[in-house]
């Protein structure tokens, strides 16, 4: 039996009181996760099974497709002696519309800081918690949310006032 299998069954073990799901593509795993558990989710990822890099945090928007509307996507990865034991496994969680909150993974990646701003700063997510919740790559007064499905590309005003607004206060 490879490593893989075992380490997989072993995640299943530890976290089956807040699986969902769980999906495998490609010999990658992804498991669906109860929003309300995600920290400790992700605590035990961390501490128990050994899955110490944070590779990333993103989020699909499904709009209309699927319900609930947003899935916030983990990319955690855990490093092995052998190259074997490298394996990179996928968290995802989902969040209505009416409420995109979640709680921050800060406590347990110092990383996810700018990544959960990221998110907010696209999508809107609102990571509960959160220890700088400022925007990160749109002006602060900016009302809209770019990477939405509903973002309408053709309303220019809100980004046009915004953008406008910091470039005089730049020049002064």
């Amino acid at each position: 039996m490879t490593f893989f299998p075992n380490l997989i069954d072993e995640i299943r073990e530890k976290m089956s009181v807040y699986i969902v799901s769980e999906t495998s593509f490609r010999g990658e795993t992804a498991f669906t996760v109860k929003a309300e558990s995600i920290v400790e989710c992700c605590s035990l990822m961390k501490n128990t099974l050994g899955f110490s890099y944070l590779v990333d945090i993103t989020v699909v928007d499904y709009l209309t497709i699927k319900f609930p509307r947003y899935e916030v996507v983990y990319l955690v990865h855990r490093f092995g002696r052998d190259y074997e034991e490298n394996l990179k496994i996928r968290l995802k969680t989902a969040l209505d519309q009416d409420n995109p909150v979640i709680d921050s993974v800060t406590p347990v990646w110092s990383g996810a800081n700018w990544l959960e701003r990221e998110a907010y700063d696209m999508f809107g997510i609102i990571f509960r918690g959160h220890p700088d919740p400022r925007r990160i790559l749109m002006p602060e007064d900016y009302d809209q949310f770019p990477l939405r499905k509903d973002f309408d590309v053709r309303d220019r005003e809100s980004s046009k006032r915004c953008f406008e607004r910091a470039l005089d206060e730049g020049l002064e």
